[in-house]
């Protein structure tokens, strides 16, 4: 692009499976969510690997092992290996060996996958911070973490060592509802030690890098539900992206979002990689998409129109982002998104 800033979400005449070569998807929002499958999930992605796209998963959540993950998918109708999984435990894994020495020991605060990342890079995992650990590494445990963890953490970081974060997610998508994720969990150690821990998780560089070395996608397509991980981890690695409706992200935060939040396409679910997406045209401050036209009028965005509610939300994207430029759109969006049913 020209511009410094997205304006609007582009348009694509081939459907997205056919213009990347591999789609970089988010699990947790994305493809399940308490471990059911989103609807249209499971047949969208069949379709676009037997049209030869490959299917890599990318998550934050760094709980359970690739392998778990790999069997969890093939259950639900998603055949996958575990190469197929990259996890912010693996990120912080490699992250943790480029500065620890082999065989050093790190008291970990998460789950299986954690432990089984730090092995495969020659770390120790321990228990305790009585067994005198160089690091601590802290990944989302699940809702049974027992809340003497965070305790060993903060004993371990006070006495010098190194903290590491597999990610900083504030929440985590499942069956029930939105509940708190690894983020919530490091603020609690961050408070009571005041430290600040090393990321790995997206959207940061660590994670990207990992994602690249175990992929190798020539061109990539981050598909994600989160504006602040995903779409933020692809604008930082300059590669495209597709937001999806169906996690965390809703329509409000979206005409909201600044430059760096803002994805190259939107679209309900995973059928939006099946698809072409619609171009966003623009005339007179007017923007139009499909049936739908939107624009600023009195102060507030404002949409009219008829036909599929993802196309006016495109279209609203355009008049948001265009009116807040570099910054984040500040204005009511409540009655337009409200005409959408979104």
């Amino acid at each position: 692009m020209s511009q410094q800033y997205r304006s609007r979400p582009l348009g694509s005449s081939a459907a997205l499976s056919e213009a990347y070569d591999t789609a970089l998807l988010d699990l947790d929002g994305v493809v399940y969510a308490g471990g059911h499958a989103i609807v249209h999930a499971v047949e969208s992605l069949g379709a676009a690997r037997e049209g030869g796209m490959h299917l890599a998963y990318v998550t934050n959540n760094a709980l359970r092992t690739p392998d778990a993950v790999a069997e969890h998918l093939t259950e639900l109708g998603v055949p996958a290996e575990p190469s197929d999984v990259i996890t912010s435990a693996q990120a912080v894994a490699r992250l943790m060996s480029d500065q620890l020495p082999s065989g050093a020991k790190v008291l970990v605060v998460g789950g299986e996958g954690l432990r089984v990342a730090l092995r495969e890079r020659g770390l120790v995992p321990v228990e305790s911070a009585d067994d005198e650990p160089v690091a601590v590494a802290q990944g989302f445990g699940g809702p049974d973490l027992p809340w003497g963890r965070f305790a060993e953490a903060a004993y371990a970081i006070t006495r010098g060592a190194v903290w590491f974060a597999s990610n900083t997610d504030l929440t985590i998508p499942g069956a029930r509802g939105i509940a708190p994720g690894n983020g919530a969990a490091v603020e609690v150690v961050r408070i009571a030690t005041g430290a600040e821990p090393q990321v790995a998780g997206k959207p940061l560089p660590p994670m990207h890098r990992e994602t690249v070395l175990r992929t190798g996608a020539e061109r990539p397509l981050v598909v994600g539900d989160r504006l602040d991980t995903d779409i933020e981890g692809a604008f930082n690695g300059g590669v495209d992206s597709l937001l999806v409706l169906t996690g965390v992200t809703d329509a409000a935060q979206l005409l909201a979002a600044e430059p760096k939040y803002r994805p190259t396409f939107v679209d309900r679910d995973l059928r939006g990689l099946l698809t072409g997406q619609p171009e966003v045209t623009a005339e007179g401050g007017v923007f139009r998409c499909g049936g739908w036209t939107a624009e600023v009028r009195e102060g507030a965005l404002a949409v009219e129109g008829e036909g599929d509610a993802i196309d006016g939300l495109r279209a609203l994207c355009g008049a948001a982002w265009t009116h807040a430029g570099e910054g984040a759109c500040g204005l009511d969006s409540g009655k337009a998104v409200a005409r959408l049913g979104l």
